[in-house]
């Protein structure tokens, strides 16, 4: 009768030599993966350097197209707003081979883009400044782009966009301003002041948004909540100048400034 023969250490050897090779092919594999991706984002961003200086001009003067672009260029990782930080080797070069300090608009499209945002942001600040007695510090952003539109201090006639503002509102961020973007229901806001609003606070204003006003027992039986509660983030509401009250009706509403500001415009 034939015997089974044991397993013995060349098996062993081999079975370790297949899973070193394994393992290296895989290295091998991730590391050309890697540099073609590299070289794949290279020609990305070199095309994008193009493209910016081919078509500055209309960069600088539509607004839509200012948008767009500025959305390839996150696409691709580069912040136009931000100075470049990628540096090669023994080089004082960063990305896309522009020198170090300095925005991706700045150095592609001159000062005047960065003169620009900076506009924008004073303009936005000093409207905010302006408006807070009456919005408690939050106002939508449409209505902020109407306004800064308007406002004397946007020269050269450019037109602003929404985008335009919040790219404007994101470049405060560094100086700890406490200038935020929030969205309530499908809307989008700048906070000027430091406070966030909670989650009671959110959900009466994104009502207001839908049916614009709330009252005391709407909140009770639409959102099924105490009338201590109801009372309380009306009351916050008010406090910060977020809702306005409207006592000449049998109850109490409360109505949003932005809704109104919004309507009229």
């Amino acid at each position: 009768m034939a015997t089974r023969r044991g397993v013995g250490l060349g098996a062993f050897a081999n079975r370790n030599q297949a899973t070193q090779s394994y393992a290296s092919h895989g290295a091998n594999l991730r590391s050309n993966h890697l540099s073609s991706l590299q070289a794949q984002l290279s020609v990305f961003q070199n095309l994008l350097h193009s493209f910016a200086l081919e078509h500055a001009s209309t960069i600088k003067s539509n607004p839509t197209f200012r948008a767009e672009f500025a959305r390839m260029c996150n696409a691709i990782g580069v912040d136009p707003l931000a100075a470049s930080n990628v540096r090669g080797k023994g080089s004082r070069k960063g990305l896309m081979g522009l020198a170090e300090g300095g925005s991706f608009w700045t150095q592609i499209l001159g000062g005047d883009m960065n003169d620009f945002y900076f506009e924008v942001a004073v303009r936005v600040v000093e409207l905010c400044r302006e408006t807070r007695s009456e919005n408690g510090g939050l106002i939508g952003v449409g209505e902020c782009r109407r306004r800064v539109g308007k406002g004397k201090t946007i020269g050269g006639g450019l037109e602003v966009s929404d985008d335009d503002i919040l790219r404007a509102v994101k470049s405060l961020e560094p100086l700890g301003s406490g200038f935020s973007i929030v969205c309530v229901g499908s809307k989008q806001f700048i906070r000027s002041v430091p406070k966030e609003l909670n989650t009671d606070q959110a959900t009466v204003l994104e009502v207001i948004q839908v049916l614009g006003f709330v009252t005391i027992s709407m909140l009770e039986i639409n959102l099924k909540w105490e009338e201590a509660r109801a009372k309380t983030v009306i009351d916050d509401l008010l406090a910060d100048g977020l809702v306005w009250l409207d006592g000449q009706c049998e109850e109490s509403e409360y109505w949003s400034p932005q809704n109104l500001l919004d309507d009229g415009g």
